[in-house]
């Protein structure tokens, strides 16, 4: 179809900058923080990770929409992010795994979607300028009204959202990755993951490193965890500000030293707060499949995912917890472990989903840890 037949949408971003595209998806306006991710593929992964509440999201890849969506790569059960920001949006899907166009999916999941803007001159305006608050529309065209609505909503700093996000009551979970050789792997450990937005890989590389997952809602107390006497206490990824998880920040204190624990991305900022330290907001923040990142307890380099606007900062810990990971780009904290207790965590996302593997090792690390074979201090 001619993008001159289609319907006229905008992006209005809170300083008054607009892109001029199309339609697709559903019709409507959205609000929200926009970010780009730079993954060449992927797309589903993104629409249901729970991370992008109160986030669109403009992919830097060209095409989009071509291999269609389906049935298996799901990162949750719903699609969490405001709205969707597209090139090129490709309505034909090559792929036999594939059910519905990603148009259609849009449509059913009620997502604003934008195609056919500069998306190359977005991702560089916002490296220059920040992630703003911005709307997407394709009702309303005035940039007056659409700006105003831009600077009224609310910022990133300072939102909970892990609490729109987590699940309402505990569950378990014993889906792993299938291996060719093994099988499915035995589970040896008890572990509780804290839903503060949790990803479905995420739970099925815990299952394949030997865990039996219980996972339970962000405010669930520590004395309660403590109850069901796990091997081990796992903190999620989610969306928002790390520092206005208050709940979440004063249990993982109290489970501090109690037992072995692992957090990943929102978890990575919780466990640094819950040790006193401090969290800042990133000027445009990771969010992609292609950030390098060193490994300090082994010097090896590798290629991660990451989507994450906040990160802690190191020399607020006071040496409590030691710095294991660093971002190659910019040097921002990549990973922490405590000098003398079983904790520790990493920024971005060991699991892919979409992105590279070279992380998975850290989850073996985490049943490494719970048997007494690994800790910080020992490297």
């Amino acid at each position: 179809m001619s993008l001159s037949k289609n319907k006229k949408a905008t992006l209005t971003l809170s300083d008054g900058t607009v892109f001029e595209g199309y339609s697709f998806g559903a019709e409507g306006e959205t609000i929200g923080e926009v970010v780009f991710n730079t993954s060449m593929c992927g797309y589903q992964e993104v629409l249901t990770d729970p991370s992008y509440k109160g986030q669109m999201v403009a992919m830097t890849y060209t095409q989009i929409g071509n291999y269609g969506i389906n049935e298996e790569d799901l990162e949750s059960n719903k699609l969490w992010l405001e709205g969707f920001i597209v090139k090129e949006y490709c309505d034909y899907p090559s792929n036999w795994r594939s059910k519905q166009t990603l148009d259609s999916y849009l449509k059913k999941n009620k997502v604003v979607g934008i195609k056919g803007i500069d998306t190359r001159a977005l991702t560089r305006y916002l490296r220059d300028n920040g992630a703003m608050n911005a709307v997407i529309s394709t009702g309303d065209l005035d940039p007056t009204r659409l700006v105003k609505k831009a600077k009224e909503f609310p910022s990133m700093a300072g939102l909970d959202l892990a609490k729109e996000v987590t699940c309402k009551e505990p569950y378990k979970w014993n889906q792993g990755l299938w291996d060719l050789e093994k099988g499915y792997e035995e589970p040896r450990f008890k572990v509780i993951a804290y839903d503060f937005g949790i990803k479905f890989n995420i739970l099925r590389n815990l299952v394949n490193v030997g865990c039996n997952v219980m996972i339970v809602p962000a405010s669930t107390s520590a004395e309660d965890v403590l109850k069901m006497n796990p091997d081990g206490i796992f903190l999620s990824n989610g969306p928002g500000d790390p520092d206005a998880v208050t709940y979440g920040i004063e249990n993982v204190r109290k489970l501090v030293a109690r037992k072995p624990i692992f957090g990943i991305c929102l978890g990575h900022q919780i466990l640094g707060l819950a040790l006193g330290g401090k969290t800042y907001k990133l000027k445009f923040g990771h969010h992609g499949g292609n950030q390098p990142v060193m490994d300090l307890t082994t010097r090896k380099v590798e290629i991660t995912s990451q989507n994450h606007g906040f990160a802690v900062d190191v020399d607020s810990l006071n040496r409590i917890a030691e710095l294991t990971h660093i971002n190659l780009n910019d040097k921002t904290v990549e990973g922490l472990a405590h000098t003398k207790l079983p904790l520790f965590s990493v920024q971005y996302h060991p699991e892919a989903s979409p992105g590279p593997h070279d992380s998975s090792y850290l989850f073996k690390r985490f049943t490494d840890m719970m048997e007494g074979k690994w800790n910080f201090k020992s490297i």
